[in-house]
């Protein structure tokens, strides 16, 4: 299968949400029925709270929560029971709320004070969990990002040394105007996913889109525009107001 782009635009965040929530059960009951499993990198952002609120409530029953196993494709570096961690409100949206075993959940380490060596330490996981081979990198069978006003995703940001690394799967990301460390999966480890859906939602995000997808500006400024599955899909699901500046 090669790389393929779709872009859903939904009216309202509620119908963004619902359609995404179909599509990460479509992806779910897909793998497991394939592979047996399913492995999905989670984001943090308040677009995706909203996703992790409905499947909880919707999909308790209707998902296979003991095939799913749970991964975080950038954490901030605090303790997992800080209010900023990703890890926390995922937890709190939703994984507390789902049958799902705590063995197939895999926070990352962020309350190590050396942010370089969490990222080290979950790197590990991730290729314990995947034994890709030789050569091959871990493939996720979904991805969910969103995306900033600066159009940065994960903690990928404009002009971060993150965005040149190619061979590390997750790399501590010093952001500048943050004055803080992020840990983040890299556009390889991204990349190479079976699917990644994006999730835009608000009218403050609508410029960043538009350079995203219509314009030539450089992936450099914009790393959202750098994620482009190598072998699999990517759909954005975009309400109206993030799409308001879009032509096609």
């Amino acid at each position: 299968m090669s790389s393929s782009v779709e872009i859903r635009k939904l009216t309202t965040p509620q119908e963004l949400f619902e359609a995404a929530a179909e599509e990460v059960g479509r992806a779910a009951n897909l793998a497991v029925t394939e592979r047996g499993r399913f492995s999905i990198a989670l984001s943090g952002g308040s677009t995706p709270r909203n996703l992790y609120n409905l499947l909880a409530t919707n999909a308790r029953s209707s998902l296979p929560w003991d095939r799913m196993f749970f991964f975080w494709s950038d954490e901030r570096h605090v303790p997992s029971t800080d209010p900023e961690s990703n890890y926390r409100m995922a937890d709190e949206a939703m994984l507390s709320k789902i049958p799902v075993p705590a063995g197939n959940v895999f926070r990352v380490p962020a309350e190590n004070p050396d942010a370089a060596a969490a990222a080290t330490a979950y790197e590990q996981t991730l290729r314990k969990f995947f034994t890709p081979q030789s050569g091959q990198l871990p493939r996720f069978d979904l991805i969910l990002l969103g995306m900033g006003p600066d159009g940065h995703t994960a903690s990928l940001f404009p002009v971060t040394p993150a965005l040149r690394e190619n061979s590390r799967l997750v790399v501590a990301n010093w952001v500048e105007k943050l004055k803080a460390s992020r840990i983040t999966f890299t556009l390889p480890a991204i990349n190479a996913a079976n699917g990644v859906a994006f999730l835009v939602s608000g009218a403050d995000k609508a410029p960043a889109l538009h350079a995203v997808l219509e314009s030539d500006a450089p992936g450099e400024q914009y790393p959202a525009k750098l994620v482009r599955p190598i072998d699999g899909k990517l759909i954005w699901f975009v309400d109206r107001a993030a799409a308001s500046q879009l032509t096609k």
